[in-house]
């Protein structure tokens, strides 16, 4: 019973009948679009994400390395811990969009970011965002091994799943502030709203 629900929380996905190989075009497009939104729109302007993408910037940013790496250290261990919850297809489908979106962050890590504009970058940069990881989720992968993380929390504590995702992305957006600065933590939070409700629309579209 465990297992399935969370196979329910984890994989809205309604494409069970896809091909496997249109699920894997698909979630290539959409760690496409996620690696285009972090790099041509928000890495470079200091605006965050939540979850395991929020760390890697700030990390990236600490460190001077490149983004997809710490997204690909980052994200296996959670992964493989998932393996045993979430199944063989969630592990491969999720390892392989993590491996897309860091090997295409690093290509396009030299292209410039498209406009420094503070609300093109929030509505655009949260739009792609929001949509790469949607359709993701929706088509049976995922990007962030924190929502996995929060679910075997939540079984073993009073928080709910949402609480332990908020509280971690809180934490994220305040450590931000001290990095980036009070402006880009508002930035990211908004970019943040809109990347999530985009993911709804994207997850429940029909």
């Amino acid at each position: 019973m465990y297992r399935k629900k969370i196979k329910f929380y984890i994989d809205f996905s309604r494409a069970g009948g896809f091909p496997f190989y249109q699920r894997v075009f698909i979630i290539f497009l959409g760690a496409s679009l996620v690696a285009i939104s972090l790099q041509l729109f928000l890495v470079e302007n200091h605006i965050i994400d939540g979850g395991i993408i929020g760390i890697s910037i700030l990390l990236a940013h600490i460190t001077s390395q490149e983004i997809g790496l710490f997204l690909l250290i980052l994200n296996t261990p959670f992964f493989l811990i998932a393996y045993r919850f979430l199944g063989r297809r969630f592990l491969m489908l999720s390892l392989f969009a993590i491996l897309v979106l860091s090997i295409e962050t690093y290509l396009l890590e030299p292209f410039p970011v498209i406009t420094d504009s503070p609300i093109v970058v929030i509505v655009l940069g949260g739009i792609s965002l929001g949509l790469g990881v949607g359709i993701t989720i929706r088509f049976g992968g995922c990007f962030d091994g924190t929502e996995v993380l929060a679910i075997l929390f939540s079984k073993r504590s009073s928080f709910s799943i949402g609480q332990i995702i908020l509280l971690f992305n809180i934490l994220i957006f305040g450590s931000s502030i001290f990095i980036f600065g009070p402006k880009e933590a508002f930035y990211s939070l908004a970019t943040f709203l809109i990347a999530y409700k985009t993911i709804d629309i994207s997850i429940q579209a029909h």
